[in-house]
């Protein structure tokens, strides 16, 4: 199959960029000032720029984000005012039923901006952003402000985990600014007030809301499109969800966690928690169709290999929310003591589930038990988003199998309030075979790195300093901490501790590069697959001087 163009395009950029920084040899410095080191490109990256789909340690994130990572967001020009819903300024009157008024006659419309004014306005129920191209936006996150009195456990029920035990799932799950299709919505919290705890993610509470389109033909990881056996049900521009399930041997996992002798011998079958995410789902626009080939090309390559004994489908979908977003304005949540772990309210901030193609820009979240959240999430972006406030348990979650997400110049605060015994802090957490999500440009004056286990694969973190004082959680049965391919790259860490910053010695087929020293303490893994994990440590002991310097945008490469 012939290469997508925009394959060319970012190839040419990247083998750009690679040739401006690194020259002859492995190391080429630039102009440094006083007291600075030379900026250094790493064999890695050349690596990278003569094979950029199929690297075997570091993913193709190039792509990640809202419209494949483009932008400005859109601005509506159909316009909602609150105010002409009944919104009335001054806080002391509920301003949610003026807000999903306006929300929902905005998807009646088609879409349109919904325009909340400057100020502080009580909320007392969840805000429900249900429509395709329908944006939330206050007149910036310094001048409006929504204040949210109650928790999800008030307004929806408490909501216990499908895994059994006391956890409650708003641990990890829903916002108090929701972004989900109406249908999904209802038919979620239809579920947890009946206590038949479901299932979040693409293919319904039961996992059944599906129908096959057409099968796949094998193909290698990092093409653009496959051949399939009936091209007849599939157009350009529509979102359809490829299907991978696990054969008895587990091939598909042990593919995910990079192939070979350590997880060929890993145990897979007593591993529970994690097998229930199988089979594999991964949301993607079709760009093109030959119905006379038989041939399909994405607006992504592909993140897995496609073999025949995974049943390799593409299949529809519960209906997704796209073209969304929410923009200008801070949620403030009534300010309450962080709970004992695990056992959240629910003062959640902004969570997006099946979503696709959906945004957040400058938006803030204050004393939240969760602060942004991806959930069965795709292809969304969250630009300029803070957490802040009396500390939080997940200040970002992204799980449940959300793929291709961008987090850009995202900030977490120090807690404002001391921890209370028996809390847990995270920090930007990705699990459940989620995997191409990409956190770029942070600043995290608290929190780690943190994997649930459940083996999210090729996710990265580049450009962040962090003062890693979190520690990750997940239990046993939810498997391996790591998959193939994750890569932290030009990582600052303020406080030496190593833990899921230099993960050389824990996650198979990853790249470390451009990390300050660090030495072990507190929570220290031992690596879950045995064996060579064909990891890579490059520029270790450097602060600043990996280039490109963020890698996200080096795979971007020079765009015109």
């Amino acid at each position: 199959m012939a290469d997508h163009p925009s394959r060319r395009r970012v190839l040419g950029g990247a083998m750009a960029v690679a040739a401006a920084t690194a020259g002859a040899g492995t190391v080429r410095a630039t102009a440094a000032g006083p007291g600075e080191s030379p900026a250094r490109t790493p064999p890695i990256w050349r690596e990278f720029t003569r094979a950029p789909y199929t690297h075997p340690q570091i993913p193709y994130i190039g792509h990640a984000g809202y419209r494949t990572g483009r932008h400005p967001f859109p601005r509506p020009r159909r316009v909602f005012d609150t105010r002409h819903y009944g919104l009335r300024p001054g806080g002391t009157a509920d301003a949610a039923p003026a807000i999903n008024r306006a929300l929902a006659d905005a998807g009646r419309h088609g879409g349109g901006t919904v325009l909340v004014p400057p100020g502080t306005h009580r909320v007392d129920d969840v805000i429900r952003v249900a429509h395709d191209h329908v944006t939330l936006r206050g007149a910036g996150s310094d001048r409006t402000t929504l204040l949210a009195t109650k928790s999800l456990t008030e307004l929806i029920g408490p909501y216990g985990s499908r895994y059994g035990g006391d956890k409650s799932s708003w641990s990890w799950a829903g916002g108090l600014i929701w972004l989900c299709p109406q249908a999904r919505y209802d038919e979620l919290t239809t579920a947890i007030k009946a206590t038949a705890w479901p299932f979040e993610g693409w293919t319904g509470n039961t996992r059944d809301a599906w129908r096959t389109l057409t099968p796949l033909g094998a193909v290698r990881r990092g093409s653009w499109g496959a051949r399939v056996a009936d091209a007849s049900r599939l157009r350009a521009g529509d979102l359809v969800l490829l299907r991978l399930s696990d054969d008895p041997g587990h091939t598909l996992l042990e593919h995910m966690a990079g192939g070979g002798p350590g997880p060929e011998a890993y145990t897979w079958d007593d591993k529970t928690k994690l097998t229930s995410y199988v089979p594999y789902e991964w949301p993607v626009r079709i760009a093109s169709v030959d119905r006379r080939r038989r041939t399909v090309t994405f607006e992504r390559p592909l993140p897995l290999d496609v073999r025949p004994e995974w049943d390799p489908r593409l299949t529809t979908h519960v209906r997704a929310l796209t073209g969304s977003g929410v923009a200008g304005l801070t949620l403030e949540a009534v300010e309450t003591p962080q709970a004992p772990h695990l056992l959240d309210k629910g003062f959640n901030g902004v969570t997006f589930q099946c979503a696709y193609d959906c945004w957040a820009e400058d938006v803030v979240v204050r004393h939240v038990d969760n602060g942004f959240g991806l959930v069965a999430a795709s292809a969304c972006t969250l630009r300029h988003t803070r957490v802040t406030g009396r500390g939080s348990h997940h200040p970002y979650f992204c799980r449940e199998g959300s793929h291709d997400n961008l987090v850009e110049d995202f900030r977490i605060d120090a807690r404002t309030t001391p921890a209370p015994p028996g809390t847990q802090l995270h920090g930007i957490n990705v699990e459940g075979l989620s995997s191409h999500n990409v956190w770029s440009r942070g600043h995290m004056e608290m929190g780690t790195f943190d994997s649930h286990r459940g083996m999210p694969f090729a996710n990265v973190r580049t450009d962040i300093t962090v003062e890693n004082d979190g520690r990750h959680g997940g239990d046993a049965s939810a498997g391996p901490l790591f998959g193939a391919r994750f890569t932290h790259w030009n990582i600052r860490v303020t406080n030496g501790r190593a833990g899921l910053m230099k993960i050389d010695g824990l996650a198979p087929y990853s790249a470390t590069v451009g990390l300050n020293t660090v030495r072990e303490f507190d929570q220290i893994d031992v690596p879950d697959l045995t064996g060579d994990l064909h990891a890579r440590l490059e520029l270790y002991g450097t602060t600043g001087v990996v280039r490109p310097r963020n890698l996200h945008e080096g795979q971007r490469g020079v765009r015109g």
